[in-house]
């Protein structure tokens, strides 16, 4: 007997053994735990404050399902990133935030776009609630099940979106508190999508995409309910520069009037456009504002404004706009509970920004009032994308000139996502020469190109427009206004001696063959020395020398065109004609020329190029 009962306790050893790790094992296979990881990490520009980042999932299993009748226990969930949280701010006393939670991706009624696929098991609606413990987001237990069998039906009384808080005194922080979040069960699974996150990108970079950055997102999940959270760190953007530009630059003579014709003026010289080269840094770098326009661009409809705006209301679905999720453009009033109406929509799409500086009195600048974009559009059977002029100049593009600066402002209206595409900006440029007046004037005028609207407010904001950007891009030059000159030099002049020295210049830009008047000073420079070692005279400039005229005088007595005597001179002389197409001759004799006379033409100190007759031979001739 005593052996029978040994062999009872061997046998009964190993039974209990298998009953205890049964029993773990069921207590460990009903937990409720949840895997968190990114959707789709997105590329986000450098530039940008209020860049849409990538969606966090949050994958639940386990646990068991709340019973019928009985409160579905509320969790707290936090978000963190490593740089300021940027969705838009709602309601500035609540700090309510466009940033939003999804359970169970629902599914609207009707989805934008149609073509949406329906995830398997989703609800076929949605409601939303303001989730901050002041707002009743309470749902009551089903027992389990999903899609519209389950607690997050979206049928009243039963959300399956929830509206966050940007956390007071943290700027990189939201929090959804209260969430009602049942357990699916031991068969089930229960998805938690966080969507709508804006990050400020520059902040990590200043802008400088050579620096690589990214943008993490941390999670924290609390409540009275034990939920195990897999992992709470990962990666929801990739910072990359999302502008690049190069220009062509200009270079134009003030006494020669541009685009007279323009101005209803005649005369001057016809001349092209410049140009300045916006470039996508990655493809979908620049995006519209809503998905109604991505609507327009596929039936290729042309559209001049981006105020219309529709849904956005399919959980994931890749859209590629300045918008996030937007499931109700009109909030309470569309039947969507008591989720705001600005919730995902932005102020606008991107916006390139033209801006100008050193632009001289007297000069006149015409953009076109829509860029047609270059890009791989043939190879795809695709119209281009383009952006439309919103600011800075007329429906007829003459730009708005303050003082010395312009500013003029495209919006993107279609883009493609899959496409690297270019906005070449032509900058028509137009003046009346009047060299009297010193007009226009001279100098060089540059150009910046960012995106806009360019904005100093770094965090979540109730009224700073979405998008914004910083610009860190500076000024490069665009075109010049250079003064007319025709420079020559008189190498032996004298009044020394029983000597004078008589010199005539002329002004000739008179001809046949259609070369613009034009008429300007002289100015002459004296090198050399009086008598007895005086020092020279003094430079001295003319009155204007007409077109098809001379200046003529002599160092004794001077001349017309306000010239005075320079008596006891003897050196070398340059001028400096502020018109360009000058020639002058120097003649020095003995008084009344009875014995010596000798006569030079003055040499051309300005290098070949002013052409007129299509030889090289003019600025050669001494």
């Amino acid at each position: 007997m005593a052996d029978l009962r040994k062999w009872l306790r061997m046998f009964s050893a190993p039974a209990l053994l298998v009953s205890l790790c049964a029993s773990a094992h069921a207590q460990l296979t009903s937990q409720f735990s949840c895997a968190a990881s990114s959707a789709n990490p997105a590329l986000v520009r450098s530039e940008g404050v209020t860049e849409l980042v990538g969606d966090v999932l949050l994958q639940c299993s386990g646990g068991t399902p709340t019973p019928v009748g009985a409160n579905i226990p509320q969790s707290n969930i936090q978000i963190f990133l490593n740089t300021n949280l940027t969705s838009r701010l709602i309601n500035t006393t609540t700090n309510l935030s466009e940033a939003t939670l999804l359970i169970d991706e629902p599914f609207p009624a009707d989805p934008s776009p149609s073509t949406a696929a329906l995830p398997a098991g989703a609800p076929l609606s949605q409601l939303a609630c303001q989730a901050n413990n002041q707002s009743n987001c309470a749902i009551m237990g089903t027992g389990g099940g999903t899609g519209n069998q389950g607690p997050y039906s979206g049928v009243p009384g039963r959300y399956n979106i929830f509206q966050g808080h940007q956390v007071a005194g943290v700027t990189n922080s939201v929090a959804w508190l209260g969430v009602p979040i049942d357990a699916p069960g031991a068969n089930g699974v229960r998805t938690i999508r966080i969507t709508n996150i804006r990050a400020n990108a520059f902040n990590l970079t200043g802008g400088n995409g050579l620096i690589p950055a990214i943008i993490t997102m941390f999670v924290a999940l609390n409540g009275s309910e034990q939920v195990l959270l897999g992992n709470s760190t990962f990666t929801v953007g990739y910072v990359q520069p999302g502008l690049l530009s190069t220009n062509t630059t200009g270079s134009y003579t003030q006494c020669n009037s541009v685009n007279a014709a323009s101005l209803g003026s005649t005369g001057g010289v016809p001349a092209p456009a410049i140009s300045v080269t916006a470039t996508e840094g990655f493809p979908s770098s620049w995006k519209v504002r809503n998905w109604s326009q991505i609507v327009s661009q596929q039936t290729f409809a042309f559209i001049t404004n981006s105020s219309q705006v529709t849904l956005q209301n399919v959980p994931g679905f890749p859209y590629n706009t300045e918008s996030g999720f937007v499931a109700s453009p009109g909030g309470a009033a569309m039947g969507f509970g008591a989720i705001s109406g600005a919730v995902g929509v932005p102020d606008q799409g991107t916006q390139l920004e033209f801006d100008l500086a050193g632009i001289g009195a007297g000069v006149n600048l015409t953009v076109p009032s829509v860029i047609t974009f270059t890009g791989a559009y043939a190879k795809r059977g695709q119209a281009p994308g383009y952006a439309v002029l919103v600011a800075g100049a007329s429906s007829a593009g003459a730009v708005t000139v303050n003082g010395t600066t312009a500013s003029v402002t495209y919006e993107v209206l279609s883009a493609y996502a899959n496409i690297t595409e270019s906005a070449t900006l032509a900058v028509t440029v137009a003046y009346i020469s009047d060299t009297t007046h010193n007009l226009p004037a001279p100098g060089t005028t540059q150009v910046s190109v960012n995106f806009a609207p360019v904005s100093s407010v770094p965090a979540a904001s109730f009224s700073a427009p979405i998008p914004r950007f910083y610009a860190p891009y500076p000024l490069r030059n665009l075109f010049s206004i250079n003064v007319c000159a025709c420079n020559l030099l008189f190498p032996f002049v004298t009044n020394q001696a029983g000597f004078d020295t008589g010199i005539a210049i002329a002004n000739t830009t008179r001809d046949p063959f259609g070369t613009p008047l034009e008429q300007g000073i002289v100015t002459l420079y004296y090198y050399g020395a009086g008598a007895s070692g005086a020092d020279s005279p003094a430079s001295q400039q003319s009155a204007p020398v007409a077109a098809g005229t001379e200046l003529v005088f002599t160092l004794s007595g001077g001349g017309d065109h306000g010239i005075t005597a320079t008596p006891d001179f003897q050196g070398y002389i340059i001028s400096i004609a502020s018109f360009q197409y000058c020639h002058a001759f120097a003649f020095i004799s003995d008084l009344g020329s009875l014995k010596l006379a000798e006569g030079y033409l003055a040499i051309q100190l300005d290098t070949p190029g002013l052409n007129r007759t299509f030889t090289t031979s003019e600025n050669e001739g001494h």
